[in-house]
């Protein structure tokens, strides 16, 4: 039987997988019961960690810092799927899928990871050997409504339920990785002392090229203006969601169903006003101002 052949039915198989805590942070089973050789793990200190709650732009991000390395070549980067491309540092299948820790033991330093796990559930490896590491933030709302539509189509995640239990778990840390609130203020507080780049959604939709040279910057590159322009209109969200390499598409329907809701869905800011009734808006604003009252992260609802 192929390779091919054995993940299919691997696939079949696949079900909504519960979360186990680790160390407060609720993870899918696979994940969790693979914890200790993750947090076992050991960057090279030339490895890049992008680092986000999930559906805060990570995918653009990574194809950002791609194109950047390879000075804008979008032969260089289009040779595999997003997923091939870039470890998911945490991510564990039933096998024989591929783990984020076997597709890192084949790749060679300099890899781009991901990860979702809050700061305090990064190994230490990389703060030990400064890696480089760039976190991307977006606001709460449109972050839950993007979250939500993809509970809904990743079959693999528990059931997002409906909406108005959605939020309320959204606002309880309960959903996969965990507490929104937490995850963004302790990069943030940490950002200095550990050099991490700390992005925001909103400032990379209202102005692309800007961050986009902020990410060059601290990668210590420099392209010259023509490739920046490629490399901004290439990681366009028009541009990404028709390209088989960074949408995701290719992912088996086991996994991800796209006729539910596709993964690229709008990637806009303020869409969070056409599902937040009047008062689940109040309900939240309240929420989020007693849970944010320690911090002041400059996040917009609207640009």
């Amino acid at each position: 039987m192929s390779y091919g052949e054995t993940v299919k039915k691997v696939t079949e198989r696949m079900h909504r997988f519960p979360l186990i805590n680790i160390q407060g942070v609720p993870l899918r089973c696979y994940i969790a019961n693979n914890w200790d050789s993750i947090w076992a793990f050991r960057p090279d200190p030339l490895d890049i960690l992008i680092a986000t709650y999930p559906k805060a732009g990570t995918t653009w991000v990574q194809e950002i810092v791609d194109l950047l390395r390879h000075n804008g070549d979008v032969e260089a980067t289009r040779t595999a799927p997003t997923q091939e491309r870039f470890p998911f540092l945490e991510i564990h299948y039933p096998p024989p899928i591929p783990s984020g820790l076997s597709r890192l033991e084949k790749m060679n330093p300099p890899r781009v990871i991901k990860t979702h796990l809050p700061i305090h559930l990064v190994p230490e490896g990389f703060w030990e050997n400064k890696c480089k590491t760039i976190y991307v933030a977006r606001n709460a709302k449109d972050n839950l409504v993007s979250y939500y539509h993809f509970d809904k189509m990743t079959l693999i995640q528990p059931e997002p339920g409906p909406w108005d239990s959605y939020i309320r778990k959204f606002m309880n840390g309960e959903l996969a990785w965990g507490s929104w609130y937490h995850h963004v203020k302790a990069y943030w507080n940490e950002r200095e002392k550990k050099n991490i780049l700390y992005l925001f959604y909103e400032d990379m939709k209202e102005n692309p090229r800007r961050e986009v040279e902020r990410i060059m910057h601290y990668l210590d590159l420099s392209l010259c203006d023509d490739v920046i322009s490629r490399i901004v209109e290439l990681t366009s969200f028009n541009s990404m969601k028709e390209d088989p390499m960074a949408n995701y598409t290719l992912m088996p329907t086991a996994i991800f169903d796209q006729s539910i809701s596709p993964f690229m869905r709008k990637g806009v800011v303020g869409d969070w006003t056409n599902y937040f009734s009047p008062a689940q808006n109040q309900l939240f604003d309240e929420d989020y101002k007693r849970q944010m009252k320690d911090v002041d992260i400059p996040f917009r609802t609207k640009i």
